[in-house]
């Protein structure tokens, strides 16, 4: 696929690169995935939305658009089909598209045994997520949004989603689905001991502050399910809403038919 994309590219004088494992098959000129984030004017993302999360984080302050085409079934980032996937570059090289603009969060770690280090800062599209390290134990949560006690959750994790990631792991939690350009952030607890302690949707203006009481091993940091990071009880979790968002070029396919054919409503 990606030679057929290249040679399409070529024949339309379109410079085409790609990361060196595929750069030799597809027929063009290698650079790192690193390289392709800061020189390229788009990325074209084959495969599915996990390798689409990983390639947005890079992208950061650039805002380079991003086409993802999907190589399985329809996803919910990658939205564009093999079949479609010509016309829509066509569309896009044309100037003929449109763009959304998916907020993303930050995420920063400030640990109390850093010895003065800068704290760990991680980007995520799809959602920030704190984990229990041992079975059978149980995490106290605290969570602080717009400088104001929300709640202290005791459950087995916690989920801070954007609208993008509010159909991934925040949806197996309990969260609704929301509409992808709405400016809003879902707080989720993962399994709550407290069953009154439900999914709820905050601005995503607020700035949370999470910290975790955990015994012995303490708990995990995961962002998008690809990067993560011991925390400990001594540490601060500060969540914000990323200065830059994630620009994806839209497909044909409306956000309902989307939710329709993935999520296998009706």
């Amino acid at each position: 696929m990606a030679r057929e994309i290249a040679g399409w590219l070529r024949e339309r004088r379109v410079a085409a690169f790609a990361e060196p494992e595929f750069a030799s098959r597809a027929g063009v000129s290698s650079l790192t995935r690193e390289e392709l984030a800061r020189t390229v004017d788009l990325v074209v993302v084959l495969g599915g939305d996990g390798t689409l999360l990983g390639v947005a984080r890079l992208i950061g302050e650039r805002q380079t658009p991003i086409l993802g085409i999907n190589l399985g079934g329809l996803g919910f980032l990658t939205e564009i089909t093999v079949d479609e996937a010509h016309n829509a570059l066509a569309l896009v090289l044309d100037g003929d598209f449109e763009v959304d603009r998916r907020i993303a969060l930050e995420a920063t770690v400030e640990s109390s045994q850093a010895g003065g280090a800068q704290p760990d800062t991680f980007r995520a599209l799809n959602d920030v997520v704190i984990n229990k390290q041992v079975l059978g134990r149980m995490l106290e949560i605290e969570v602080v949004a717009d400088q104001q006690r929300l709640c202290t959750y005791r459950a087995d994790g916690l989920i801070i989603a954007t609208p993008t990631g509010s159909t991934g792991y925040a949806l197996s939690a309990g969260g609704p689905i929301i509409f992808p350009s709405l400016e809003a952030v879902v707080i989720a607890p993962i399994c709550p001991h407290t069953l009154s302690n439900r999914p709820v949707v905050l601005p995503d203006s607020f700035e949370f502050e999470v910290r975790v009481h955990a015994d012995g091993d303490g708990a995990t940091l995961t962002c998008d399910g690809q990067q993560s990071i011991h925390i400990g009880s001594a540490d601060i979790i500060r969540v914000r809403r990323c200065a830059h968002p994630v620009v994806l070029v839209r497909s044909s396919h409306t956000y309902f038919e989307i939710w329709r054919n993935k999520l296998r409503w009706g």
